[in-house]
């Protein structure tokens, strides 16, 4: 099967509406208003069938310049454009301005229809046929087939109808390898059925059953039925004009312009850098001025930053960034338009070049898009994860950023990974140049935290994770990664450091060690011994938390250390006592130790919270396999 989009375009009153019915016996004017007015307002759907499995869907246009709007909604899966000139008015302002837009949404083939030839004479005919070759000069139409047609008399209908299809084969599918991507044009309910929504699809393909997610809303859903040209189906592909029945998502949720997709692989943005080409005989574009964004089935308000310059001049181009008014989504890849805010018309339009981006260097920014726009996948997902910075960017979302499929984008990434441009930290994508500069400020700060701290083992690695700003778990991956550093449960070292005392530090040491070791079951508290030692408080402490380390003391608290052997002493008593008794009270404790409540209390709580002893109520007891084996 091949899926074909044809949509119409033309000056209002050309012929749009009668013609499709004339080629599909299709009425695609579906809203009362439009049959009373006998004007085109929305959207409209019909289709053609071919035998050999060719189908083209026909989304018809309203031509009125006040719903151009609704005329972009459809053109943005557009692979062919019927353009139609009626032969008794020939070429008029909607005629041009639907002309731009085809061509800048850069749609490749089309045949032009010039209808209501029954109206004129065959002289007036040829004259119209020559204005229309001038017209489309220098377009994507310049070689088109011109078929003269009456839909009232069904003049070489079956001809355009025959061209139509020899057009169609010639159009290059849309892939079904990638992210499934339905733009929503249509939001309305059925009796028996709920919400419905309809669309072309962009890429991908979609089956009953599937969860999809609605963006940027982030409703989570299920397909319910699908429909594609008037025939239920198990799956819609890239290409097709889909009807999708959705489970458990209230009309009034959605609207056009919202995007079903596949859930968690799509970012919706309100920055979107792009390519801009301004239009021929339009006012000039400044800086920061208000436009409307057309991207897919889309219109936002948005606010264009041009890069390098303050200004672009009517047929100019340009790389810039659109500041949006509301989140949409978009793909790098995808064709937009832009209107001018007031008076609204169409003033140019052009390529996303990054979908999600952010505030950056004008400089920068236009060297990182001309490889958006010209490079080949590996270098777009290179600079793209480069400019995800440290947080980097999930895997997962590269497939909903650029337009490629599963396969292509999987064989980027592992290329970039293997020649060391890219590293990943389970899902997260971080760039070389990235990881290099969170390894030197690392490095500097354990530089700097260690010369104010020669005593310290480390930094506290969450006190280190605060400098970066990244996540728990992926701080903990990058920190591990990095071959300068050791991570020592919670503390962070360079490799090359340890701890050396100077040669007054060893005094200290050694004068700290004999006074503890002297004053037995009554040692001095840490500022006791500042106090006697003359030395700074926060100091001492260092040194005897390093002491604790390498075994000579034992910590009891932040007030209290006592020697090694002290403690063991302390554990000798406890096991002759506990051959006579398996329970101690505290008054008995001190009189083992021969010391007084003040230091008796801080050795209990001590052993208490060791396991050595256990408190119930007033009486410690004793087990003598704990203490057998301490």
């Amino acid at each position: 099967m091949q899926y074909v989009i044809l949509g119409t375009a033309g000056h209002i009153d050309h012929g749009k509406s009668a013609l499709v019915k004339a080629l599909t016996g299709i009425d695609p004017d579906r809203l009362k208003e439009e049959k009373d007015r006998g004007m085109t307002i929305d959207l409209g759907f019909a289709d053609l069938l071919y035998p050999n499995g060719l189908t083209v869907g026909i989304v018809d246009v309203p031509g009125h310049e006040r719903l151009i709007r609704n005329m972009l909604a459809g053109a943005g899966g557009i692979d062919i454009v019927l353009f139609v000139i009626a032969a008794d008015e020939s070429i008029m302002p909607q005629s041009r301005e639907h002309l731009h837009i085809c061509n800048l949404l850069k749609i490749k083939s089309g045949l032009i229809a010039l209808t209501k030839v029954d109206l004129v004479e065959k002289d007036w005919l040829d004259l119209v046929e020559d204005d229309i070759r001038l017209f489309v000069k220098g377009t994507f139409l310049e070689k088109a087939a011109i078929v003269p047609v009456s839909s009232k008399t069904l003049f070489k209908i079956d001809l355009l109808k025959e061209k139509i299809r020899e057009t169609a084969l010639k159009v290059e599918p849309k892939s079904a390898k990638g992210l499934y991507r339905l733009p929503i044009d249509r939001v309305f309910t059925l009796k028996g059925f709920g919400t419905i929504i309809t669309g072309t699809a962009f890429s991908g393909s979609i089956s009953v059953g599937d969860v999809v997610e609605i963006l940027p809303s982030g409703i989570k859903s299920k397909v319910r039925g699908l429909h594609s040209h008037g025939k239920s189906i198990k799956t819609a592909y890239a290409g097709q004009r889909v009807a999708m029945n959705l489970q458990g998502v209230d009309k009034d949720e959605l609207k056009r312009g919202d995007c079903v997709v596949m859930p968690e692989r799509f970012s919706p943005t309100k920055m979107i850098d792009a390519k801009l080409e301004l239009l021929l005989n339009v006012p000039p574009l400044k800086s920061r001025d208000l436009i409307h964004l057309h991207v897919g089935t889309s219109e936002v308000m948005a606010r264009v930053v041009l890069y390098g310059r303050n200004e672009i001049k009517a047929g100019e181009n340009c790389y810039c960034q659109f500041r949006l008014q509301e989140h949409i989504i978009a793909m790098s890849g995808d064709r937009y338009i832009i209107r001018r805010f007031s008076p609204v018309e169409t003033i140019g339009g052009g390529e996303v070049c990054d979908p999600s981006s952010h505030k950056m260097s004008h400089k920068k920014s236009i060297e990182d898009l001309k490889i958006f726009e010209t490079g080949i996948l590996t270098e777009k997902i290179s600079v793209k994860v480069k400019r995800s910075g440290i947080q980097g960017i999930n895997a997962s979302l590269i497939a909903g950023w650029v337009s490629a499929d599963f396969e292509s984008i999987k064989e980027a990434i592992e290329s970039l990974k293997k020649e060391g441009t890219v590293k990943q930290f389970e899902s997260i994508l971080i760039h070389k140049t990235t990881f290099d500069s969170f390894r030197e400020i690392v490095k500097k700060l354990l530089q700097d935290f260690h010369e104010r701290n020669p005593l310290k083992p480390g930094i506290q690695k969450e006190e280190l994770r605060s400098h970066s700003h990244l996540k728990p778990k992926l701080f903990d991956q990058m920190i591990s990664a990095h071959e300068g550093v050791i991570v020592d449960r919670d503390i962070v070292r360079l490799l090359t450091f340890n701890i050396t005392l100077s040669k007054e530090d060893e005094t200290l040491r050694a004068t700290m060690f004999e006074i503890l070791g002297n004053a037995g079951f009554q040692p001095l508290t840490v500022e006791e011994l500042s106090q006697s030692l003359r030395a700074d408080q926060k100091y001492l402490s260092e040194i005897l938390k390093l002491m604790v380390k390498e075994g000579s003391l034992m910590r009891i608290n932040d007030s209290f250390y006592i020697t090694s052997s002290v403690y063991k002493r302390m554990i000798e008593l406890l096991k002759d006592f506990s051959s006579r008794k398996t329970e101690m009270l505290v008054s008995e404790f001190r009189e083992i130790l021969g010391t007084s409540r003040k230091y008796a209390l801080p050795f209990l709580e001590y052993l208490d919270s060791n396991k050595i002893t256990r408190r119930t109520d007033e009486k410690r007891f004793l087990s003598s396999r704990i203490i057998c084996n301490i």
